[in-house]
């Protein structure tokens, strides 16, 4: 099985660091009017927020960690490999078609929705059904993975709709979607590589 790099680990360990920085300076820099229980993320990157250059940058930071993290997992799955690298581009987009002060945006609300998908796709896509493949890299954690990022999204989806705690239930997804990775590649370059797992008594 092929080695994922070293440096896989610091694109992969960066991403949640610098979504939930960002998001948390950008609340602080928003002050007491952001309700972070209720309002999403993209507000604190919308045009005029007092935090803008802020989230804007974390997501820029986020996107570029997908896709170091997609290029450097050589052991998962290449259809996985591209969903992640794909999630990390929506990311991009997000940060450059940032929402409205006031309303909604199709737009936004569309790439944002798309990164949802492919981000919550990704780990059942990048599993390897052989026996000896990495523990994250298995059928059943990937599943489960990809079935808990889903039941998250589902409650956002309620909650924006019910105008209901939907900060709560997007960072919660958010949180998810970046540690996944971390969790594959820390996996990875704790399984044994070829030759390194039991060896054969010498005569």
């Amino acid at each position: 099985m092929r080695a994922v790099p070293g440096w896989a680990l610091l694109s992969s360990g960066c991403a949640p660091v610098v979504l939930v920085a960002g998001w948390a300076t950008a609340a602080h820099l928003e002050g007491p009017t952001y309700d972070a229980a209720r309002q999403t993320i993209s507000v604190l990157a919308a045009y005029g927020a007092a935090g803008f250059w802020v989230m804007t940058s974390a997501f820029l930071a986020l996107g570029v960690c997908h896709l170091l993290t997609a290029w450097g997992l050589r052991p998962a799955a290449r259809a996985g490999r591209v969903a992640l690298a794909a999630g990390g581009v929506t990311a991009l987009v997000v940060a450059l078609l940032p929402a409205p002060s006031s309303g909604g945006s199709l737009r936004h609300g569309a790439v944002a929705a798309v990164g949802f998908i492919l981000l919550a796709a990704w780990p059942v896509l990048a599993a390897v059904r052989r026996g000896s493949a990495p523990w994250a890299l298995r059928p059943v954690p990937s599943l489960a993975a990809t079935a808990l990022m889903g039941v998250a999204a589902v409650w956002f989806v309620i909650e924006i709709n019910r105008h209901g705690p939907a900060g709560v239930a997007e960072r919660l997804v958010t949180c998810l979607q970046s540690l996944w990775p971390l969790v594959v590649v820390v996996s990875c370059l704790a399984h044994p590589g070829p030759g390194e797992g039991a060896k054969e008594p010498r005569a």
